[in-house]
């Protein structure tokens, strides 16, 4: 099992969390999804997978979502 953090930009509710949620979970290999909000900050994905995920397609998944994927830093 391959696990993975994401720092997501943008999300602000928990319908937010849900879009997010469901976009990770559609990515093949994708067995679990936990999303920690942190409403107008920075929000926590932690995205468990039987494979590594590339950083493309967890963004292209968030991006469907509506939101971004950035740096701890940011």
């Amino acid at each position: 099992m391959e696990t993975t953090t994401l720092n997501i930009s943008g999300m602000t509710c928990g319908h937010c969390v849900a879009s997010v949620t469901e976009e990770l979970e559609a990515l093949d290999g994708v067995d679990k999804v936990s999303v920690d909000l942190n409403a107008g900050g920075i929000s926590t994905a932690t995205v468990t997978a039987n494979r590594t995920l590339t950083p493309a397609e967890v963004g292209e998944a968030v991006a469907e979502a509506g939101y971004s994927v950035v740096n701890a830093e940011a």
